[in-house]
Protein backbone atom coordinates (compact mmCIF):
# COMPACT_ATOMS: atom_id res chain seq x y z
CA UNK A 1 0.00 0.00 0.00
CA UNK A 2 2.92 2.38 0.61
CA UNK A 3 3.54 2.89 -3.11
CA UNK A 4 -0.15 3.71 -3.60
CA UNK A 5 -0.03 6.27 -0.79
CA UNK A 6 3.02 7.88 -2.42
CA UNK A 7 1.06 8.09 -5.68
CA UNK A 8 -1.83 9.74 -3.82
CA UNK A 9 0.48 12.30 -2.19
CA UNK A 10 1.99 13.12 -5.59
CA UNK A 11 -1.41 13.68 -7.21
CA UNK A 12 -2.58 15.86 -4.32
CA UNK A 13 0.59 17.95 -4.60
CA UNK A 14 0.52 18.40 -8.38
CA UNK A 15 -3.24 18.66 -8.82
CA UNK A 16 -2.69 16.90 -12.14
CA UNK A 17 -2.41 13.20 -13.00
CA UNK A 18 0.05 13.66 -15.87
CA UNK A 19 2.51 15.78 -13.90
CA UNK A 20 2.27 13.46 -10.89
CA UNK A 21 2.99 10.42 -13.07
CA UNK A 22 5.95 12.13 -14.71
CA UNK A 23 7.35 13.10 -11.31
CA UNK A 24 7.07 9.50 -10.10
CA UNK A 25 8.55 8.09 -13.31
CA UNK A 26 5.50 5.98 -14.13
CA UNK A 27 2.79 6.06 -16.79
CA UNK A 28 -0.48 7.87 -16.21
CA UNK A 29 -2.56 4.66 -16.50
CA UNK A 30 -0.34 3.05 -13.83
CA UNK A 31 -0.94 6.04 -11.58
CA UNK A 32 -4.70 6.05 -12.18
CA UNK A 33 -4.91 2.33 -11.48
CA UNK A 34 -2.88 2.79 -8.30
CA UNK A 35 -5.24 5.49 -7.01
CA UNK A 36 -8.26 3.35 -7.90
CA UNK A 37 -6.73 0.39 -6.03
CA UNK A 38 -6.13 2.60 -2.98
CA UNK A 39 -9.73 3.83 -3.07
CA UNK A 40 -10.96 0.25 -3.27
CA UNK A 41 -8.79 -0.77 -0.31
CA UNK A 42 -10.00 2.16 1.80
CA UNK A 43 -13.62 1.91 0.63
CA UNK A 44 -13.96 5.63 -0.16
CA UNK A 45 -13.49 8.00 -3.10
CA UNK A 46 -10.38 10.12 -2.57
CA UNK A 47 -10.35 12.33 -5.66
CA UNK A 48 -13.06 14.10 -7.67
CA UNK A 49 -12.31 13.37 -11.29
CA UNK A 50 -14.03 13.48 -14.63
CA UNK A 51 -11.87 14.23 -17.64
CA UNK A 52 -9.28 15.74 -15.28
CA UNK A 53 -8.29 16.13 -11.61
CA UNK A 54 -11.10 17.83 -9.70
CA UNK A 55 -9.62 18.11 -6.21
CA UNK A 56 -9.73 15.94 -3.12
CA UNK A 57 -12.97 14.70 -1.59
CA UNK A 58 -13.49 15.37 2.14
CA UNK A 59 -12.37 11.77 2.73
CA UNK A 60 -9.36 12.45 0.52
CA UNK A 61 -8.35 15.45 2.64
CA UNK A 62 -8.36 13.27 5.74
CA UNK A 63 -6.57 10.46 3.94
CA UNK A 64 -3.84 12.87 2.78
CA UNK A 65 -2.85 13.64 6.36
CA UNK A 66 -2.68 9.93 7.14
CA UNK A 67 -0.78 9.19 3.92
CA UNK A 68 1.90 11.73 4.77
CA UNK A 69 2.26 10.31 8.27
CA UNK A 70 2.38 6.68 7.14
CA UNK A 71 4.84 7.33 4.31
CA UNK A 72 6.98 9.48 6.60
CA UNK A 73 7.01 6.80 9.30
CA UNK A 74 7.86 4.12 6.74
CA UNK A 75 10.79 6.13 5.41
CA UNK A 76 11.98 6.69 8.96
CA UNK A 77 11.83 2.95 9.67
CA UNK A 78 13.88 2.22 6.55
CA UNK A 79 16.38 4.92 7.53
CA UNK A 80 16.82 3.57 11.05
CA UNK A 81 17.33 0.03 9.76
CA UNK A 82 19.96 1.30 7.29
CA UNK A 83 21.77 3.11 10.10
CA UNK A 84 21.78 -0.11 12.16
CA UNK A 85 23.34 -1.89 9.21
CA UNK A 86 25.68 0.74 7.68
CA UNK A 87 25.96 3.60 10.17
CA UNK A 88 24.92 7.12 9.14
CA UNK A 89 24.54 7.04 5.37
CA UNK A 90 22.09 7.83 2.61
CA UNK A 91 20.71 11.03 1.11
CA UNK A 92 19.59 14.26 2.77
CA UNK A 93 17.44 16.62 0.71
CA UNK A 94 17.44 20.24 1.86
CA UNK A 95 15.51 23.16 0.34
CA UNK A 96 17.11 26.53 1.05
CA UNK A 97 16.08 30.15 0.57
CA UNK A 98 18.48 31.72 -1.99
CA UNK A 99 19.98 34.15 0.52
CA UNK A 100 21.08 31.28 2.81
CA UNK A 101 22.86 29.07 0.27
CA UNK A 102 26.33 29.93 1.54
CA UNK A 103 25.30 28.96 5.08
CA UNK A 104 23.82 25.72 3.74
CA UNK A 105 27.20 24.94 2.19
CA UNK A 106 28.96 25.47 5.54
CA UNK A 107 26.40 23.28 7.33
CA UNK A 108 26.82 20.44 4.84
CA UNK A 109 30.62 20.70 4.92
CA UNK A 110 30.68 20.47 8.71
CA UNK A 111 28.22 17.55 8.67
CA UNK A 112 30.19 15.62 6.03
CA UNK A 113 33.40 16.01 8.00
CA UNK A 114 31.86 13.69 10.61
CA UNK A 115 29.53 11.64 8.40
CA UNK A 116 31.13 11.22 4.96
CA UNK A 117 28.70 8.51 3.81
CA UNK A 118 25.75 10.93 3.82
CA UNK A 119 25.17 12.75 0.52
CA UNK A 120 23.27 16.00 0.09
CA UNK A 121 20.86 17.41 -2.46
CA UNK A 122 20.51 21.18 -1.96
CA UNK A 123 17.67 22.98 -3.76
CA UNK A 124 17.13 26.74 -3.94
CA UNK A 125 13.47 27.54 -3.17
CA UNK A 126 11.27 30.29 -1.72
CA UNK A 127 10.20 30.08 1.92
CA UNK A 128 6.63 29.20 0.90
CA UNK A 129 7.85 26.43 -1.42
CA UNK A 130 10.03 25.03 1.36
CA UNK A 131 7.09 24.59 3.71
CA UNK A 132 5.05 22.90 0.96
CA UNK A 133 7.94 20.55 0.14
CA UNK A 134 8.26 19.57 3.80
CA UNK A 135 4.52 18.84 3.97
CA UNK A 136 4.69 16.71 0.84
CA UNK A 137 7.81 14.78 1.96
CA UNK A 138 9.79 16.11 -1.02
CA UNK A 139 12.65 17.24 1.22
CA UNK A 140 13.92 16.18 4.62
CA UNK A 141 14.66 19.68 5.93
CA UNK A 142 14.78 23.31 4.91
CA UNK A 143 16.72 26.45 5.71
CA UNK A 144 14.38 29.42 5.90
CA UNK A 145 13.21 32.38 7.96
CA UNK A 146 12.00 31.44 11.43
CA UNK A 147 10.15 34.55 12.53
CA UNK A 148 8.33 36.12 9.62
CA UNK A 149 5.65 33.83 8.15
CA UNK A 150 3.45 30.97 9.45
CA UNK A 151 5.45 27.75 9.63
CA UNK A 152 3.05 25.09 10.85
CA UNK A 153 4.09 22.10 12.97
CA UNK A 154 7.86 22.00 12.60
CA UNK A 155 11.00 21.88 14.71
CA UNK A 156 13.57 24.63 14.17
CA UNK A 157 17.22 25.25 14.94
CA UNK A 158 18.40 28.88 14.54
CA UNK A 159 21.55 29.39 12.46
CA UNK A 160 22.11 33.17 12.21
CA UNK A 161 20.52 36.62 12.22
CA UNK A 162 20.18 38.25 8.81
CA UNK A 163 21.84 41.68 8.53
CA UNK A 164 21.31 43.70 5.35
CA UNK A 165 24.04 45.24 3.20
CA UNK A 166 24.08 47.60 0.25
CA UNK A 167 26.10 46.22 -2.67
CA UNK A 168 27.59 48.85 -5.00
CA UNK A 169 30.55 49.38 -7.31
CA UNK A 170 33.83 50.50 -5.75
CA UNK A 171 33.50 53.93 -7.40
CA UNK A 172 29.94 54.50 -6.15
CA UNK A 173 29.33 57.55 -3.92
CA UNK A 174 28.24 55.05 -1.24
CA UNK A 175 31.36 52.89 -1.45
CA UNK A 176 33.51 54.58 1.20
CA UNK A 177 30.72 55.12 3.71
CA UNK A 178 30.66 53.35 7.09
CA UNK A 179 26.92 52.82 6.69
CA UNK A 180 23.96 53.93 4.61
CA UNK A 181 20.39 54.67 5.75
CA UNK A 182 17.50 53.14 3.85
CA UNK A 183 16.16 56.63 3.19
CA UNK A 184 19.25 57.43 1.11
CA UNK A 185 18.31 54.83 -1.50
CA UNK A 186 15.29 56.87 -2.64
CA UNK A 187 15.53 57.40 -6.40
CA UNK A 188 18.52 55.09 -6.84
CA UNK A 189 18.48 52.41 -9.57
CA UNK A 190 17.92 49.11 -7.79
CA UNK A 191 17.94 45.45 -8.78
CA UNK A 192 16.18 43.26 -6.20
CA UNK A 193 14.85 39.77 -5.69
CA UNK A 194 11.38 39.02 -7.04
CA UNK A 195 8.36 39.72 -4.78
CA UNK A 196 7.70 36.00 -4.19
CA UNK A 197 10.93 35.89 -2.16
CA UNK A 198 10.50 36.52 1.57
CA UNK A 199 13.75 38.50 1.63
CA UNK A 200 12.21 40.94 -0.86
CA UNK A 201 9.13 41.34 1.29
CA UNK A 202 11.35 42.16 4.27
CA UNK A 203 13.30 44.69 2.19
CA UNK A 204 10.05 46.26 0.97
CA UNK A 205 8.91 46.75 4.56
CA UNK A 206 12.18 48.51 5.37
CA UNK A 207 11.68 50.85 2.42
CA UNK A 208 8.07 51.46 3.45
CA UNK A 209 9.12 52.26 7.02
CA UNK A 210 11.60 54.76 5.57
CA UNK A 211 8.84 56.29 3.39
CA UNK A 212 10.74 55.26 0.26
CA UNK A 213 9.21 53.91 -2.94
CA UNK A 214 12.14 51.94 -4.36
CA UNK A 215 13.05 52.49 -8.00
CA UNK A 216 13.32 48.82 -8.89
CA UNK A 217 14.67 48.53 -12.45
CA UNK A 218 15.48 44.80 -12.46
CA UNK A 219 13.96 41.89 -10.55
CA UNK A 220 15.32 38.34 -10.47
CA UNK A 221 15.04 35.20 -8.36
CA UNK A 222 18.82 34.78 -8.73
CA UNK A 223 21.22 36.67 -6.47
CA UNK A 224 23.95 36.09 -9.07
CA UNK A 225 21.91 38.10 -11.59
CA UNK A 226 21.57 40.93 -9.07
CA UNK A 227 25.29 41.17 -8.40
CA UNK A 228 26.13 40.87 -12.12
CA UNK A 229 23.92 43.88 -12.84
CA UNK A 230 25.52 45.86 -10.05
CA UNK A 231 28.94 45.12 -11.54
CA UNK A 232 28.08 45.82 -15.17
CA UNK A 233 25.14 48.19 -15.10
CA UNK A 234 25.71 50.66 -12.29
CA UNK A 235 22.78 49.41 -10.22
CA UNK A 236 22.57 48.90 -6.46
CA UNK A 237 21.22 45.86 -4.65
CA UNK A 238 20.50 44.81 -1.07
CA UNK A 239 21.55 41.38 0.23
CA UNK A 240 22.22 39.66 3.58
CA UNK A 241 25.79 40.17 4.80
CA UNK A 242 27.35 36.72 4.41
CA UNK A 243 25.94 36.16 0.95
CA UNK A 244 26.88 39.69 -0.15
CA UNK A 245 30.49 39.28 0.94
CA UNK A 246 30.71 35.89 -0.79
CA UNK A 247 29.32 37.18 -4.09
CA UNK A 248 31.49 40.33 -4.29
CA UNK A 249 34.78 38.56 -3.48
CA UNK A 250 37.32 39.30 -6.22
CA UNK A 251 35.04 41.82 -7.95
CA UNK A 252 35.28 45.64 -8.08
CA UNK A 253 32.35 45.85 -5.69
CA UNK A 254 31.82 47.01 -2.11
CA UNK A 255 29.35 46.11 0.64
CA UNK A 256 28.13 48.77 3.06
CA UNK A 257 25.90 48.11 6.12
CA UNK A 258 22.34 49.45 5.95
CA UNK A 259 21.14 50.99 9.19
CA UNK A 260 17.80 51.50 10.92
CA UNK A 261 14.27 50.21 10.41
CA UNK A 262 13.34 46.57 10.96
CA UNK A 263 15.40 44.36 13.28
CA UNK A 264 17.37 41.49 11.81
CA UNK A 265 15.53 38.26 11.03
CA UNK A 266 16.39 34.78 12.24
CA UNK A 267 17.23 32.13 9.66
CA UNK A 268 17.56 28.49 10.61
CA UNK A 269 17.08 24.81 9.92
CA UNK A 270 13.46 23.66 9.67
CA UNK A 271 12.35 20.03 9.89
CA UNK A 272 8.99 18.25 10.24
CA UNK A 273 7.87 17.84 13.84
CA UNK A 274 8.40 14.15 14.42
CA UNK A 275 9.68 12.31 17.48
CA UNK A 276 12.01 10.64 17.22
CA UNK A 277 13.73 12.05 14.14
CA UNK A 278 15.62 9.80 11.79
CA UNK A 279 19.23 9.35 12.96
CA UNK A 280 20.53 11.34 9.99
CA UNK A 281 18.15 14.26 10.55
CA UNK A 282 18.87 14.22 14.27
CA UNK A 283 22.59 14.49 13.49
CA UNK A 284 21.88 17.38 11.11
CA UNK A 285 19.97 19.27 13.81
CA UNK A 286 22.87 18.77 16.24
CA UNK A 287 25.32 20.03 13.62
CA UNK A 288 23.18 23.14 13.03
CA UNK A 289 23.14 23.81 16.79
CA UNK A 290 26.93 23.59 16.97
CA UNK A 291 27.37 25.78 13.89
CA UNK A 292 25.12 28.46 15.37
CA UNK A 293 27.09 28.48 18.64
CA UNK A 294 30.40 28.62 16.76
CA UNK A 295 29.24 31.72 14.91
Amino acid sequence: MIDKLEMFIAVAKEGHFGRAAAGLGITQPTLSNGIKTLEDQLGVQLIFRGSRFGGLTPEGQTALDWARKIVGDTRQLREEMRVKRDGLSGQLRIAVIPTALTVAARLCQRFNARHPKVHFTILSRTSIEIMSMLDNLEVDAGISYLDNEPMGRVITEPLYEERYMLVCTSDSPFANRQDVAWEELSGEKLCLLTPDMQNRRIINRNFSAANVSPKTCIESNSTIVLVANVESGGYLTVLPEELARFLVAGKPLTVVPLTGREPSHAVGLVAPFREPHTPVLDALLRTARKLSKAD
